[in-house]
Order: structure tokens, then C-alpha cells, then sequence
């Protein structure tokens, strides 16, 4: 059993920056694609990153493609998701989740096998 816990969470101003960190336990982490989700309060919850098993591969949902950056310590089996110039429809919960299957970094919410409890993340105007 995978266990994922998230952190550094908070409340920022616009234009602002944080950085989530994930740190998984109890499985082969670098066998493991790996990615950041969000949901907002009566949404579904939304892909916002992926990295592969190596970090070779990064993906990012078009709304966050070149303020986000996702990047992964195999050695310290945690996975990160710095966050710039943070925006107002940026505040959700963020999820990391783990796919233990390809290793691949995947788009799909399904793709996911394991799954974190969650860090919010509110950007006031």
C-alpha cells in the first residue's frame, strides 16, 4: 500500500508562489509515474501536472503550462509542484496521486492508483 502526504499548502496574493511537496511511503516510488490534480468547490477534480518514473516526461494542463513546473527526487521519494505567479482561479485542493502501473505520467484522473488527502491553496486577489 502506497501512502501519499502532501504539504505546504496555503494562502498567497496574486502573483505569489508556493511549493507543494508529496512524499510517498510503503512502495517502489521510482517505479511510479506520478501527478498533481486540483478541485475547486462544486468542480470536478482537474489534471494540473504528471511526471513519468524518471522525470524524463512532464505534462501540464494548458492553464498552468509555464508557471507550474512539476519535478520529482526519486531519492527522497517525493515528488514537487512549484507554483508561479499564482492566480485567483488557482485556489482548489491539490491532490499528488500515484500510478503504479506504467510508470507513465498520465493525464487521466482513472489512471491513478493511489491518491493523497489533499493541501489547499487559496490566492486572494
Amino acid at each position: 500500500q502506497v501512502h501519499l502526504v502532501e504539504s505546504g499548502g496555503g494562502l498567497v496574493q496574486a502573483g505569489g508562489s508556493l511549493r507543494l511537496s508529496c512524499a510517498a511511503s510503503g512502495g517502489t516510488f521510482s517505479l511510479y509515474g506520478m501527478g498533481w490534480f486540483r478541485q475547486a468547490p462544486g468542480q470536478e477534480r482537474e489534471f494540473v501536472a504528471a511526471i513519468n518514473w524518471s522525470g524524463g516526461s512532464t505534462y501540464y494542463a494548458d492553464s498552468v503550462k509555464g508557471r507550474f513546473t512539476i519535478s520529482r527526487d526519486n531519492v527522497k521519494n517525493t515528488v514537487y509542484l512549484e507554483m508561479n505567479s499564482l492566480k485567483p482561479e488557482d485556489t482548489a485542493v491539490y491532490y499528488c496521486a500515484a500510478d503504479r502501473t506504467l510508470g507513465f505520467a498520465r493525464l487521466s484522473v482513472d489512471a491513478y492508483d493511489y491518491w493523497g488527502q489533499g493541501t489547499q491553496v487559496t490566492v486572494s486577489s
